[in-house]
């Protein structure tokens, strides 16, 4: 079954583009166009899409509070965000993450990297820009207390040997195919993996996995990335 997208750009150009390159790959279609945050909420209720692709600054209604109103709705509950914009501040950032969305990426992504968040998000994963990413654990490490911005709280030690590893793996922004492949095991048994440590932690998403493996001192604080590439989150 294809992965029906919705795309929501107020630059006719540029969404022409995207949805050429997404009609073109296989198990992606495009269902709908939207101009401005209006028409994305009014469109994504009257085709209910497995992705709706949207960019921040648009008419009428920018695309951070379309999409709080999308994954507010109960009758879209199969439907997720991927935000898709040029400017990747700390504070559209946090807005969207609020907003509840299921990715946010840079426009400086290449094609074969946006088609792949596609279809992360519509598999029901995250998917972050590494700039996004870094944002994260920042705000989390900057709500830390001091005391515990380099300690490892009781709670790792209940981790054992190899999910720690594998939690290594999830703060350096790596797929479960890609930690899989690494640790040779299948990708099924790193979100089972993944899924206990969230468990255990008592974290609900990866971003929060990956931030407190961060505030704690397990992993070691990223600089920023350079835009253009992503990082993707897989949950559960």
């Amino acid at each position: 079954m294809s992965i029906r997208v919705l795309l929501a750009d107020d630059q006719a150009l540029l969404s022409g583009t995207f949805q050429v390159l997404i009609d073109a790959a296989d198990g992606l279609e495009v269902v709908a166009t939207a101009g401005d945050g209006d028409q994305a909420v009014h469109l994504a209720r009257k085709t209910a899409p497995d992705v709706v692709v949207m960019d921040i600054r648009m008419p009428r209604q920018d695309g951070l509070s379309a999409a709080a109103q999308i994954t507010a709705d109960p009758q879209l509950n199969g439907t997720r965000v991927l935000i898709l914009t040029t400017f990747e501040t700390d504070d559209y950032i946090t807005r969207a993450l609020r907003a509840g969305v299921s990715g946010f990426l840079g426009k400086g992504v290449g094609p074969a990297e946006f088609l792949a968040a596609i279809r992360t998000v519509g598999a029901g994963d995250m998917v972050l820009s590494p700039l996004a990413t870094h944002t994260v654990v920042s705000r989390y490490l900057a709500a830390a207390s001091p005391d515990r911005s380099h300690a490892t709280p009781r709670e790792m030690d209940s981790l054992t040997p190899r999910e720690q590893e594998v939690l290594l793996c999830v703060a350096e922004g790596l797929t479960n195919d890609e930690i899989a492949e690494r640790l040779f095991v299948s990708p099924l048994t790193v979100r089972t993996f993944v899924q206990r440590m969230m468990n255990k932690l008592g974290v609900h998403h990866r971003a929060q996995l990956v931030a407190l493996a961060y505030r704690t001192g397990f992993a070691r604080v990223p600089q920023p990335p350079p835009a253009g590439t992503a990082a993707r989150l897989h949950e559960r």
